[in-house]
C-alpha cells in the first residue's frame, strides 16, 4: 500500500515537473525591462501575441538620485498592433500604463522617443513592465471571487498555464500551416515563372532562327 502511494506521489510530481517545464518554455515569462532612449531617434520593443490576449503595461522613466539641475525628461510613447491600428499614444509624459485585448496575431510594437524639450547630449532611462496572457491575470481577485488559497489557487494557475500553452501550440501549428502555404505558393509561382522563361526563350530562338535564315536566303548565302 505504502509502496501505491509512493510511486502515485512520484507520478503527480513528475507531472508537476513536466507542466513547470512546459509553463518556463512555452509560456512567455515577462519581466520588467530598461530601455536607454537616445536624445534623438525611437527605441521600440515588440511581442509576438496571438489573438484574444490581454496585455497589460506599466512605464515610467526613472529618475537618477543624484540632484540634478534639470528637470526630468518627458517621452512620447505610441503603440500599434500587427496591422497598423493605434493603441495607445501620448505625449510629454513621465510615467503611464496601457492594457488592451488584442483583436490581430502578430507583432505588436511599443515605441519611445523623448520630447523636443530635454537636455541636449542626455538621454534617458526607461523601466518598462510588459505583461500579458496569465502573467497579466489579477491572481489576488481570481483569489477572493472563488474564495480559493494556498494549493487551490496554485492549481488554478497551473490549470491557466496549462491552457496557455495550448493556446501558443495551437498558434504555432496555424503559423506553421501558414508559412507552409506560402511556401507552396511561392515555389508554384517560381516553377510557373521557370516554365515561361524557358518558353519565352525558345521562342526568341526560334525567331533570331527564322530572321538569319530569311536574311541568309536574301543575300543567296544559302
Amino acid at each position: 500500500m505504502a509502496q501505491n502511494l509512493t510511486s502515485r506521489a512520484r507520478a503527480v510530481c513528475s507531472v508537476l515537473v513536466v507542466v513547470l517545464f512546459l509553463t518556463t518554455n512555452l509560456v512567455p515569462v515577462t519581466e520588467a525591462i530598461w530601455l536607454t532612449i537616445p536624445t534623438s531617434g525611437t527605441k521600440c520593443v515588440s511581442e509576438e501575441i496571438q489573438n484574444h490576449v490581454v496585455v497589460l503595461a506599466d512605464y515610467y522613466v526613472v529618475v537618477d538620485e543624484a540632484p540634478q539641475q534639470y528637470r526630468t525628461p518627458t517621452i512620447s510613447v505610441k503603440v500599434t498592433s500587427p496591422y497598423g491600428n493605434n493603441l495607445h499614444h501620448v505625449e510629454n509624459v513621465t510615467h503611464g500604463q496601457f492594457a488592451f485585448t488584442t483583436t490581430e496575431s502578430g507583432s505588436y510594437l511599443a515605441c519611445f522617443w523623448l520630447d523636443g524639450e530635454h537636455q541636449e547630449g542626455v538621454g534617458a532611462t526607461l523601466n518598462l513592465d510588459w505583461r500579458s496572457g496569465i502573467a497579466a491575470r489579477d491572481w489576488d481577485s481570481v483569489a477572493k471571487k472563488q474564495k480559493v488559497e494556498g494549493v487551490e489557487l496554485e492549481l488554478i494557475k497551473l490549470e491557466g498555464a496549462v491552457q496557455a500553452i495550448h493556446d501558443n501550440l495551437n498558434y504555432l501549428k496555424d503559423r506553421e500551416a501558414e508559412m507552409r502555404q506560402v511556401s507552396e505558393s511561392t515555389n508554384s509561382k517560381v516553377a510557373w515563372l521557370s516554365i515561361m522563361s524557358l518558353g519565352v526563350c525558345i521562342v526568341v530562338s526560334a525567331l533570331q532562327l527564322w530572321h538569319l535564315k530569311t536574311y541568309f536566303r536574301k543575300k543567296k548565302l544559302i
